[in-house]
């Protein structure tokens, strides 16, 4: 299983969710990588598209290391046992740094532009891939918080044990695969899995405002 882009699974996980075409819903994607593919499914679905902010907290020995994430609403989801392990002082500065900046960057994407509306509909929230699973669990908390009707998790590919530990957080996990031995890293499985930049977010969403897809 191989992507030839984040477009490529966008559009091939679009196609696993057409049972929620026509529903009254909002796709939530997660920013950078995420946007490409949740502009694609929500254009095949024909929902507005937003965003959900979740920024992962690094070890303080090694931050590429993700013990937690925290999105901008300030939902937390954490490795309890690598957090237990450092300084608690350390941490809640940390929790709070993050929050601002996924805050931040919320307003770079979206300015002012109020939440789209979700109680009693469809949120499915988007991402190009999954590894650890911290981040997007933050993610979901928040929309689960939201009051949907349904909370879908979509993705173009999961370890098979994060979707397994996943899906019993949503109504519906969808991936285009979920391989028992995973690669180890998402772009793993892209041919082109190059850094989307701030300005590719903002013009994404602007695209959608253009053709309905944003509210």
């Amino acid at each position: 299983m191989r992507f030839k882009d984040r477009e490529d699974a966008g559009r091939r996980l679009a196609s696993l969710l057409q049972a929620y075409q026509g529903k009254q819903g909002v796709v939530y994607a997660l920013p950078r990588g995420g946007v490409p593919v949740g502009v694609e499914v929500a254009h095949a679905l024909n929902m507005p598209l937003d965003l959900i902010i979740a920024r992962k907290i690094g070890h303080p020995d090694n931050p590429e290391y993700a013990i937690a994430a925290v999105t901008e609403d300030g939902e937390l989801a954490t490795n309890p046992q690598e957090v237990e392990g450092v300084d608690h002082a350390w941490f809640r500065q940390a929790v709070a740094v993050q929050q601002r900046e996924a805050q931040q960057r919320h307003k770079r994407y979206l300015g002012n532009r109020a939440a789209a509306a979700i109680a009693g509909r469809v949120a499915i929230v988007v991402d190009d891939g999954i590894a650890t699973g911290l981040t997007i669990t933050a993610a979901v908390m928040q929309a689960r918080r939201r009051n949907p009707a349904r909370l879908v998790l979509a993705v173009p590919v999961a370890p098979r044990d994060t979707a397994d530990r996943l899906s019993r957080m949503v109504d519906d996990f969808v991936a285009v695969g979920t391989p028992e031995y995973f690669l180890g890293a998402v772009g793993a499985y892209y041919d082109d899995f190059r850094q989307v930049t701030d300005e590719e977010v903002v013009e994404l969403l602007a695209g959608g405002r253009a053709t309905g897809t944003v509210t």
